[in-house]
């Protein structure tokens, strides 16, 4: 898998571009399909650092490929918007992007960010500790920062546009968001169905999932459609099973971004502009990435 750092996608205007986000660059195919382009862009607090981490790109793009396969066949009636990992003709002379890039269905997108937690902790953790809640629901008194939940949460959050802030809201609000109560109901189904599957895989291999941010769009003819990443590090907490419940009530060691999030309120750079990771920081973030990675897949990278 790659190892070179690309933060900027360059594709020599070969295909029109249709949004970029905080790590993916989307790119018109035709009316039908489009190109993710995933760089090595990292953000951590809705904030994209100045570098990047090297290869994560392309191995995100592999652990997506991954679950987008594995799913379906645990899920009864999942529809995913992945249809190859295939570089479009006019890109052909742009080999090193194959294994950042996936051809994807063309959908409408569902306006919210759709989070389950199957654990207590980040911003969850912080609610409860001032009301008792997570995002609005209420939840049994006493519980231990990285509790396991008595059951996993819907706990959904706003789509902000590219430099703006994520807000977790209530799944009455989301209802409200996505306007549509059959589609809102689906939303919330498929992403514990998804959420179950996925713990359950990822406990067979020594892992613990303990949330993770799941997206969906709607096809011409309004069936919910798993959309964008799934399950890779930048989209998940990750955390060693056999130390979980000997550090309950501190923050957990992971296979994911926590380690820059944990570096960036160590130096007090939580939610700052303009930082430039240390290349010790880096390297340790890629390696967290490349051991999800690893586990979950049985690959090596």
């Amino acid at each position: 898998m790659a190892s070179q750092t690309v933060v900027n996608i360059d594709i020599q205007g070969k295909l029109p571009k249709v949004a970029s986000g905080k790590v993916r660059d989307l790119y018109a195919i035709d009316d039908d399909k489009l190109l993710f382009v995933a760089s090595d862009r990292i953000s951590a607090y809705d904030v994209i650092m100045d570098n990047g981490i090297p290869g994560k790109g392309a191995l995100l793009t592999a652990m997506s490929i991954y679950w987008f396969n594995y799913l379906p066949t645990q899920v009864p009636g999942l529809k995913t918007h992945y249809i190859n990992n295939s570089l479009p003709p006019v890109l052909s002379s742009l080999p090193e992007l194959k294994d950042r890039s996936m051809q994807v269905q063309r959908l409408r997108v569902i306006p919210i960010e759709s989070i389950v937690r199957g654990y207590i902790t980040g911003s969850g953790w912080s609610e409860y500790m001032k009301s008792g809640t997570v995002n609005g629901i209420t939840l049994p008194a006493g519980l231990i920062e990285g509790q396991k939940l008595p059951k996993p949460l819907w706990t959904p959050s706003t789509k902000a546009e590219l430099g703006g802030k994520d807000e977790n809201i209530s799944p009455e609000k989301a209802r409200e968001l996505i306007d549509n109560a059959k589609v809102a109901a689906k939303v919330e189904e498929l992403s514990l169905a998804i959420y179950t599957a996925a713990a359950a895989r990822a406990e067979e291999t020594g892992i613990v999932l303990a949330d993770t941010k799941f997206e969906f769009g709607l096809d011409a003819d309004d069936n919910v459609v798993l959309v964008d990443e799934v399950l890779t590090p930048d989209s998940s907490r990750f955390w060693p099973k056999e130390t979980w419940e000997e550090n309950l009530g501190r923050a957990q060691p992971s296979f994911d971004k926590q380690f820059l999030r944990d570096w960036l309120t160590g130096q007090g750079l939580k939610g700052k502009e303009g930082v430039k990771v240390p290349e010790d920081v880096v390297m340790k973030t890629a390696e967290k990435y490349r051991e999800a990675y690893e586990k979950i897949t049985g690959k090596s990278t």
